[in-house]
């Protein structure tokens, strides 16, 4: 009987060897980094609006924040398909969308974490993306957050975005933010 189950056993051990090397028995291999083209630096100036008002809003609260923290907006979440427009007003050219979402991550002060993918539907950039992921103090002048990745013309991405607020409506809870994007691609 046990030898019986070693030859089964061998069999199988056999049969995995010679399966795997039909595929060469790798799930992964080094690529050659001398085939990616030359490193470039791109810089994007994008307008974004976080519309909250009307009939048709581009930014949704998902979740409420925590009662306690509701100055801050902490705990809460926001769902956002924002126009990326190629100058401030709303009713200039859209140039891609900016979808993600933003949550309150700060109890203390009015900060957000961004995770966004800015999708670009015009132009050379048609079709491609960055994703932006990082800290967002909106009370700042300034604002720096990381792009982690991107795909299309912006494959192995990365590089900052400055955001600064243009305008904001307390009433409606608008905002319309300049977007600065520093962008490292192949």
């Amino acid at each position: 009987m046990s030898k019986l189950i070693l030859i089964l056993a061998a069999q199988i051990l056999l049969l995995a060897i010679f399966a795997s090397a039909e595929d060469g028995g790798y799930f992964a291999s080094t690529m050659n980094p001398k085939r990616l083209q030359k490193e470039k630096l791109t810089h994007l100036r994008v307008y974004w609006h976080d519309i909250r008002s009307g009939q048709n809003p581009s930014s949704i609260m998902i979740q409420p924040p925590v009662k306690k923290y509701s100055s801050t907006y902490f705990g809460s979440i926001t769902m956002i398909d924002n126009a990326l427009t190629s100058d401030v007003p709303i009713n200039s050219t859209v140039v891609g969308r900016a979808q993600g979402f933003y949550a309150g991550a700060a109890q203390r002060q009015l900060g957000f974490l961004m995770a966004m993918t800015f999708a670009f539907k015009t132009g050379e950039y048609k079709g491609s993306t960055i994703t932006i992921l990082g800290r967002n103090t909106v009370l700042s002048e300034v604002r720096e957050m990381p792009v982690v990745g991107g795909s299309g013309i912006f494959r192995f991405a990365r590089g900052y975005v400055e955001a600064r607020t243009k305008s904001f409506d307390l009433k409606l809870g608008d905002a319309n933010v300049e977007y600065n994007c520093f962008v490292l691609h192949y």
